[in-house]
């Protein structure tokens, strides 16, 4: 295997230009789908680089289960320091195991009670709850269903509430709580790919903005909308729910929306900044999945030579 198994832990760093990037030039929808397929890709090689790292220093260890022959020399060969590398590994994947784990327990659970909590009221779209506290949200399940407060309601012009609720149904037709769970999961495995869950997350609202300045027809209300609900909203229950101005920066979304609407284009030109970044986020991923897929074969066919399977 030799270093080219470290490689999928230390390709995400090139993740911060590539969000900078794409979420300041590609359209929101482009943008979102290609930070969320980049993060993930990334994030399934570095821990199957950390599993393989640790069947390698798991096998060192007295004691252990593994046949005798997979500590033999010629598999500790294969990985450079096998000896610090294969035992970081084991404490490394557990608390990947036990950040992905406590991300998806807190959404699971999050949309279960709101979904016992909702199932009383009448209507299936939209849900208005008699609460002092301000705040609106896209819940997920089914065709799902938009969760809204009088006060924040009552904060807003007739317009401005139009806008919101084509903000939020923007999310729940893009299912975009399936880009932020894999984003979070993502930033999970690997530390260095927050920079693309941040940028995920904030190009799935510019998404919703623009969907919903499409149904609405009027930028500025929209606009408006998202200014008055991020002084009044106190945000998700989960940072895997989204909203209309709970996450993102807003100064920026506000910005946006005042500009002209944004070029659907599919595929930045690769002779351009963008298209540049984005084949290269493309090419970092495939690099890693080869690496891995590499690194994994490799030590699999090491561990059938040294052993009887």
């Amino acid at each position: 295997m030799g270093v080219f198994v470290f490689l999928p832990l230390v390709l995400p760093l090139s993740a911060w230009p590539v969000a900078r990037l794409a979420e300041g030039h590609l359209h929101p929808r482009t943008a979102t789908r290609l930070l969320t397929a980049v993060a993930v890709v990334m994030a399934v090689c570095s821990t199957l680089c950390l599993a393989l790292l640790m069947v390698v220093g798991t096998a060192q260890l007295p004691g252990n289960p593994l046949p005798d022959g997979w500590s033999d020399p010629a598999v500790r060969a294969a990985v450079p320091h096998d000896e610090v590398a294969g035992r970081a590994a084991i404490p490394a994947l557990g608390m990947v195991a036990a950040a992905c784990g406590r991300t998806l327990w807190r959404h699971r659970s999050v949309t279960r009670r709101a979904r016992r909590a909702l199932a009383a009221l009448p209507g299936r779209a939209v849900a208005v709850l008699p609460d002092s506290t301000p705040y609106a949200y896209a819940l997920p399940g089914g065709r799902g269903r938009v969760v809204v407060t009088t006060a924040l309601l009552a904060g807003l012009t007739p317009a401005e509430r139009r806008a919101l609720f084509a903000h939020e149904r923007a999310h729940l037709a893009a299912r975009h709580h399936r880009h932020l769970l894999a984003a979070h999961l993502a930033a999970r495995a690997n530390p260095f790919l927050r920079p693309l869950r941040t940028a995920a997350v904030y190009t799935a609202e510019r998404w919703a903005d623009e969907d919903a300045a499409g149904a609405v027809g009027d930028r500025r209300t929209v606009a408006r909308a998202i200014g008055k609900a991020a002084l009044l909203s106190r945000g998700t229950p989960a940072p895997t729910l989204a909203a209309l101005a709970a996450t993102g920066p807003v100064p920026r979304r506000v910005a946006a929306l005042l500009a002209p609407a944004p070029a659907a284009l599919t595929w930045p030109s690769a002779f351009t900044s963008v298209g540049l970044a984005a084949w290269g986020a493309a090419a970092g991923a495939l690099m890693s999945a080869m690496s891995s897929a590499n690194s994994a074969v490799t030590l699999f066919r090491i561990l059938h030579a040294a052993t009887s399977l």
